[in-house]
């Protein structure tokens, strides 16, 4: 990788506050697409929802006094987070409509282990042997939730796994490479992408339909548009701006305060989609899910406090 960024100061108390913030939105929205997954496809929502949000961060820009540029200082580096992010949400959300969105959150959470693992190989940072029991501990957290036998094993699980691995690889090119980026102009370029994954999903499916049975068993990636009533508007809306809202904050966050650091608040999202699956889906977990989730947080936290 080329050289980092020049360094500024660290402002941890608005990096807290703005993950804990953007979490708190994100959980919420993940909550509102699990639920409106029965209806609508993810290309869909990707594209009205993105569109959404890139009319309400250009309001915002211009809104700014001086208004902001549009173009990054590195659209190269900026291009890459933001496919990095394109690509983390459609794993992520691929696995609701499959899993309990506590489990999923669970098995997403060990963001901060990868983070651990990533700042050393990019970064130069130094992982201790505690650090390498954490990434143990968490692993292990994992199969339990996952609990990977032969008869109740669900792929889908993995697919959260893949989630975390790019986000960590955007939120380590977020704190090094788009250090001095906008956060509005991150927010704007990230939904753009979503906009042309989205279009891009819809047109090559258009193209070469899937086969019914495909469809039947995976709607949410390979079903048709759905027409959208006064309740589907105002669903999508309302995604636009949470999304708005938590790629702003999670930038700022991440460029206020050292990754390893951050990452330790980021676990506010547990607690979040357990309470938001509980109100949507009326999900409880189990005691096993609850002990994965509990070895995942601790060993986070051993792994960016150490």
């Amino acid at each position: 990788m080329p050289e980092e960024s020049p360094l500024k100061p660290n402002n941890l108390k608005l990096a807290i506050f703005s993950v804990v913030f953007a979490v708190f939105a994100l959980s919420f929205g993940d909550a509102v697409i699990k639920n409106m997954s029965l209806r609508f496809t993810l290309w869909q929502i990707y594209v009205i929802r993105s569109v959404i949000a890139i009319t309400v961060v250009l309001l915002i820009i211009k809104a700014s006094r001086p208004p902001s540029s549009l173009i990054p200082h590195s659209t190269r580096w900026v291009l890459i987070r933001s496919l990095l992010l394109g690509l983390m949400w459609v794993a992520y959300y691929a696995a609701l409509p499959h899993i309990k969105l506590s489990v999923a959150a669970a098995v997403y959470y060990t963001i901060p282990l990868f983070i651990t693992l990533f700042s050393a190989l990019f970064c130069g940072a130094k992982i201790k042997a505690l650090s390498w029991f954490a990434i143990a501990l968490g692993f292990l957290g994992v199969l339990v939730i996952v609990r990977p036998d032969i008869g109740g094993f669900n792929a889908f699980v993995l697919l959260p796994l893949i989630a975390a691995v790019l986000y960590a690889l955007a939120m380590i090119l977020t704190s090094t490479k788009c250090l001095h980026e906008n956060p509005k102009v991150l927010s704007l370029w990230l939904n753009l992408i979503f906009v042309l994954m989205g279009g891009m999903a819809t047109i090559v499916l258009f193209i070469w339909p899937p086969s019914d049975a495909a469809v039947n068993l995976n709607p949410f990636l390979l079903g048709d548009w759905a027409q959208l009533n006064t309740q589907g508007w105002l669903a999508m809306m309302a995604l636009g701006i949470i999304a708005v809202i938590g790629t702003i904050f999670s930038a700022i966050a991440y460029q206020n305060g050292p990754p390893t650091v951050v990452a330790s608040f980021d676990y506010a999202y547990l607690i979040f989609s357990v309470f938001w699956g509980f109100v949507f889906f009326a999900e409880t977990p189990d005691a096993l899910t609850l002990l994965g989730m509990a070895l995942i947080a601790i060993a986070g936290l051993i792994a960016v406090r150490n």
